[in-house]
């Protein structure tokens, strides 16, 4: 059915775009209409919404419909949700927390730069976060409930470690009463500070460098099928708002893989960690629903029921799952991974499927992440003195012969740090960006060396330079030229 009325298209900042909604609300109510936002992708990049608003007539107030043939996107996909995948929480994998000890995880810290990176491709304005360390209800689902979703690593020994993200009050109120619909309840936590296992991803998505609101849930003793049903809830009330959203599974797998293991050691547990990940490598998320219940009590795991909401979530999208990276250094499994992405073709991967782990030595592909590596070099240094070890099998452009800059500023905007070289020196990139950043924190003149209690207010830039070429002033372009 075609709309009754489209206004032209307009521009909003946030706050406008909530009281917006929130008149929608009101008149749907009255007027006994579904309301439609599109939010067009592009805009949300500028930390705009242009958005068109369709009045459609209705039987009744209820969820916006969407339009027909709206995909929440302009990318094809049959969702506004544009990104789902798997994290895991280690605090150790805080630099605040883990000291010397983050050099046995900086695998997932890489990989986490990854996930974070591709978050942001997408275009996700919010994230909704599942984790499994919430306050459990044993027939309810949870969500943090404040306007500000504030949390700290206070009990892990670093307070002045922490997270905070505004809540998306409009989209955790549409899921909610989705959920009702299913007959799910969710209950309201409003004076809790975020646990760990939604903290940890949090912790990454920051600082490596994505804004926005999130929506965080905890899990409930609820059935598998409850968790899937749920997820597909989600998916409802992300659809019906227009959000652009990514669903995020917190959770690391058997926590039973070597002797020394927290939870001690079963033979077993390493064959669960095993099935989650081919079924990822696979492309067939799916069938982790599948996986005996008993293998998973061997494993001791924390993060299959996250992961089932993140499937019910993306059930019918485009599968593009990956596995960016897996360790397990303390007998606990970490599993860094992509279970859909808008920006995949075809419902293929956006990179090279054969490039599936992320390490520090391994950390490039096709358009590798070369401000993590920055981030991972200046970590490694500045903590334990030593450079670490460099790409011996660099693919792409950190193989290639090439000058660079690195830039270190802090979150508020202020330089910290920058060294560069307009001629390569060195014999790949990777060797020049590794130099590079150790000496933007340690030999730029302008300002002393960076300390380790500075690192988790610092962000990193990279800059590859092309082959100097003569120009013309008529011909300078700042938006393609640098000047040297």
């Amino acid at each position: 059915m075609k709309p009754l009325f489209i206004f032209p298209t307009i521009t909003f900042d946030h706050d406008s775009l909530l009281l917006l909604r929130r008149a929608i609300d009101v008149v749907k109510c009255e007027r006994s209409l579904t309301i439609s936002l599109l939010t067009d992708v592009r805009a949300a990049t500028l930390r705009k919404r242009k958005l068109i608003v369709a009045f459609q007539p209705s039987s009744g107030p209820g969820f916006p419909s969407l339009p027909e043939g709206f995909m929440g996107n302009e990318m094809g996909i049959e969702s506004a949700i544009v990104f789902s995948g798997i994290a895991p929480h280690p605090p150790i994998m805080v630099p605040e927390v883990g000291g010397d000890s983050i050099a046995e995880v900086r695998g997932s810290i890489a990989a986490m730069a990854e996930l974070t990176r591709r978050i942001i491709q997408s275009g996700a304005e919010t994230v909704v976060l599942i984790s499994p360390h919430a306050p459990l209800h044993r027939d309810s689902f949870v969500a943090y409930h404040t306007p500000k979703l504030y949390g700290d690593f206070a009990n892990f020994r670093a307070p002045e470690a922490s997270v905070e993200f505004p809540l998306d009050d409009l989209l955790l109120e549409a899921i909610t009463k989705a959920a009702s619909q299913d007959a799910f309840e969710v209950t309201g936590l409003n004076d809790y500070d975020l646990d760990h296992g939604t903290a940890v991803p949090l912790y990454f998505l920051s600082r490596n460098g994505w804004t926005g609101r999130v929506v965080a849930f905890g899990y409930s003793f609820l059935s598998n099928e409850d968790h899937l049903q749920f997820g597909a809830c989600i998916r409802k009330a992300v659809d019906a708002t227009g959000r652009s959203v990514a669903v995020v599974a917190s959770g690391d797998l058997s926590h039973r893989l070597k002797p020394e293991a927290p939870a001690g050691y079963n033979p077993a547990a390493q064959r669960f960690d095993d099935e989650v990940i081919e079924a990822l490598q696979q492309n067939s998320p799916a069938r982790i629903i599948d996986i005996d219940p008993e293998l998973r009590r061997l494993a001791g795991e924390c993060g299959y029921r996250s992961l089932l909401v993140a499937i019910g979530a993306s059930e019918g999208l485009p599968s593009a799952s990956e596995v960016l990276h897996y360790e397990a250094p303390f007998g606990v499994g970490y599993l860094v991974g992509q279970l859909t992405n808008c920006k995949s073709a075809n419902g293929n991967s956006a990179v090279d499927p054969s490039a599936h782990v992320v390490t520090a030595v391994d950390i490039a592909d096709d358009s590798p992440d070369l401000p993590a590596l920055a981030r991972l070099t200046v970590e490694t240094f500045v903590r334990t003195g030593k450079q670490i070890t460099l790409p011996a099998n660099a693919r792409g452009i950190l193989s290639a012969r090439a000058a660079c800059f690195v830039s270190v500023k802090t979150l508020s905007g202020e330089l910290r740090g920058c060294i560069g070289t307009i001629e390569p020196l060195r014999q790949t990139l990777a060797e020049e960006l590794i130099t590079n950043a150790i000496s933007a924190v340690t030999r730029d003149p302008r300002f002393d060396p960076v300390r380790a209690d500075e690192l988790a207010n610092l962000r990193y830039s990279v800059d590859v330079l092309s082959v100097p070429e003569p120009a013309d002033f008529e011909d300078l372009d700042p938006a393609i030229y640098g000047v040297i």
